[in-house]
């Protein structure tokens, strides 16, 4: 664990300090965020917290290899590479993205080739959790599902990134979460604790970490979509990766009992992680294909838009963000190793509280819902 704790405040303080240094190349070079009618930020605000974002996981990769737990095992240096050029190649897109607006389809390429650097490299699917055993499709078919994966969780924490600090939070929530769920299976099974899995999360969280005192409102720079494309896509592989180190036989899949439960973890979990942005994705999906219009075409109808309509203030629409976030990644956790009457007991009192903060009466008017 003090490796991990190590990792996680290297690749906390180099982002932070990067963010300045990536500041001002974004505003050398005019990648800034301008003022639009979908947006809430009221003056331009620089962009490239991605680049500082890739500088702490660098860091922290660079730290783990040299440390004698963590650096000891060929698979988890093999995959963190792998995944770390899949982030390069991502980070690479999301600049050019945020110098010169790149189109739809040419970003979308540009994360099919990320996303193909990660599958060549065998960072994909091995194997799917289901009551009663695994389930091993051939591997050309998991490949196929795992950059489908990969794609939709990128897109997601893309589309959630629209108030200052939220994208950073939310991952940075989903990343401890899945971070203690990979840590602590490691332990009651008794397995190697040097996974992949673990190294991303913990990384991923701490440069999340970060970036948001730069980034919290008001916000001072942007990640732009350099952070948010970068980050959906590690915080993806971080989940993936664990099934091609963790043995399918270490969580008894016995149908029926306690055990169901932690047997779905590994399938239940991912999912969880990242409820909040695939919630939003899919329903900006539906809503403008419902309409007629292109499903990437922008408006101001996101989930944390919602919220600020309803009349809560910019901080209060984040925070209830990460609530939300914390509660579903964090209660399949509790609920999942640590089932009894008190823990359903206390995530049903965190729900009913967030469903009180998030529905009752804000502090401000509330405003219509924009049609933009």
């Amino acid at each position: 664990m003090r490796e991990y704790l190590l990792v996680l405040f290297v690749a906390m303080a180099t982002t932070f300090l990067l963010t300045g240094v990536a500041r001002q190349i974004a505003l050398r070079y005019g990648a800034v965020a301008k003022v639009r009618s979908r947006d809430v930020h009221k003056v331009p605000i620089p962009y490239f917290g991605g680049i500082s974002i890739l500088g702490g996981l660098i860091a922290g990769f660079a730290v783990a290899s040299s440390l004698p737990f963590l650096g000891d095992s060929l698979q988890v240096a093999h995959d963190a590479r792998a995944i770390l050029i899949g982030g390069v190649v991502i980070c690479a897109v999301g600049v050019v993205d945020d110098l010169y607006e790149l189109d739809a389809i040419t970003k979308l390429a540009g994360q099919v080739l990320a996303v193909g650097v990660l599958v060549i490299q065998g960072i994909q699917l091995y194997w799917v959790p289901l009551p009663g055993g695994i389930l091993s499709p051939p591997a050309a078919q998991l490949a196929v599902v795992t950059a489908g994966i990969l794609l939709v969780s990128t897109n997601a924490v893309n589309f959630v990134d629209g108030l200052d600090g939220l994208a950073a939070g939310v991952t940075a929530i989903g990343a401890t979460a899945f971070f203690t769920y990979s840590y602590l299976l490691n332990v009651e099974q008794n397995l190697d604790r040097a996974t992949t899995s673990t190294l991303i999360t913990v990384a991923l969280a701490g440069a999340c970490l970060g970036f948001l005192p730069h980034n919290f409102f008001p916000a001072r720079v942007f990640m732009g979509d350099s952070g948010s494309l970068l980050i959906g896509l590690m915080l993806a592989a971080s989940t993936i990766s664990l099934t091609g180190q963790m043995d399918p036989n270490a969580v008894p899949y016995e149908v029926g009992g306690s055990s169901l439960l932690p047997a779905l973890l590994p399938l239940i979990l991912p999912i969880a992680v990242l409820a909040i942005p695939a919630l939003d994705l899919t329903l900006a999906y539906i809503r403008r294909t419902k309409a007629g219009r292109s499903p990437f075409a922008a408006d101001k109808l996101h989930l944390h838009h919602r919220l600020m309509q309803r009349g809560h203030s910019h901080r209060r629409a984040v925070l209830l963000m990460y609530l939300w976030t914390a509660l579903i990644a964090f209660g399949v956790v509790v609920l999942g190793l640590l089932l009894s009457w008190w823990t359903v007991l206390l995530v049903l009192a965190v729900t009913v509280a967030a469903v009180l903060l998030t529905t009752g009466l804000p502090h401000r008017t509330a405003k219509p819902l924009a049609k933009v």
